[in-house]
């Protein structure tokens, strides 16, 4: 049986960052419950994200390569690497701005998770999670970071599984989506085999919840899987804004 698969579109974000899209693109997929962006972003240095406020939400920001530097309105000042991750609460409301760290090209992947309405005014909150703190297992032809769940220390709101795969070419990758969440799994670069479906490079691949899945790499292959709980309520994005 086939998988739905949706390409990324390729856009210009901030100033001057490059951005492979998943979700939201109008008349295609605007969001996914309880995700509302999905951004495979390349920053290079003298680019970036000024300054400019959110609310509403949480989001993620997961580096594959280069730096990130993150300062905020709650006086939050730090740095983050290849393998570290950079948490905000926007709650009721946040100014940040996230900037490349260093002289390099910066990598990584930003993603958003709604707030359900019970939680849309707590107060906004920053972490940092560096890269020696995020629990990786390697096995056989591969390994797995747990960016979120598995004894990662990154904390949010709401019920998420979240992590990074690298497989060697002709290894495999088995998990089951519990049956509370709705997930995807979203290729970086390689060739990756799920069920009969063959998804393309830049592309995610949207799954069945409480079922088991087994993804074949036909090359060296780096993706990532998400999930979460979906709260059931309407997504209303404006912008920077999740009300």
């Amino acid at each position: 049986m086939g998988h739905i698969l949706y390409p990324s579109v390729h856009t210009r974000e901030g100033d001057g960052a490059e951005v492979n899209r998943l979700f939201p693109v109008p008349g295609r997929l605007m969001n996914y419950d309880p995700f509302v962006l999905w951004d495979d972003f390349r920053i290079r240095p003298g680019a970036g994200f000024p300054s400019h406020p959110h609310r509403g939400f949480e989001a993620i920001t997961y580096l594959f390569a280069g730096a990130i530097s993150h300062e905020d309105n709650l006086g939050n000042r730090s740095t983050v690497t290849a393998g570290g991750a950079q948490r905000f609460t926007a709650g009721k409301g946040i100014v940040h701005s996230e900037m490349p760290g260093n002289k390099q090209d910066s990598h990584g992947i930003q993603l958003w998770i709604n707030l359900p309405q019970r939680l849309k005014a707590i107060d906004p909150d920053y972490q940092e999670v560096a890269t020696a703190l995020i629990p990786q297992l390697d096995f056989e032809g591969g390994s797995v970071r747990h960016i979120v769940g598995n004894g990662s220390p990154l904390r949010l709101h709401t019920e998420v599984i979240y992590r990074e795969i690298r497989l060697e070419q002709g290894a495999d990758y088995g998990f089951e989506m519990p049956a509370t969440h709705k997930g995807f799994v979203y290729l970086i670069d390689g060739e990756l085999t799920l069920g009969s479906t063959q998804i393309p490079a830049g592309n995610a691949c949207f799954m069945e919840p409480g079922q088991a899945h087994g993804l074949h790499a036909g090359r060296d292959s780096h993706f990532m899987v998400c999930s979460g709980t979906p709260h059931h309520e309407p997504i209303r994005q404006h912008g920077p804004f999740v009300d």
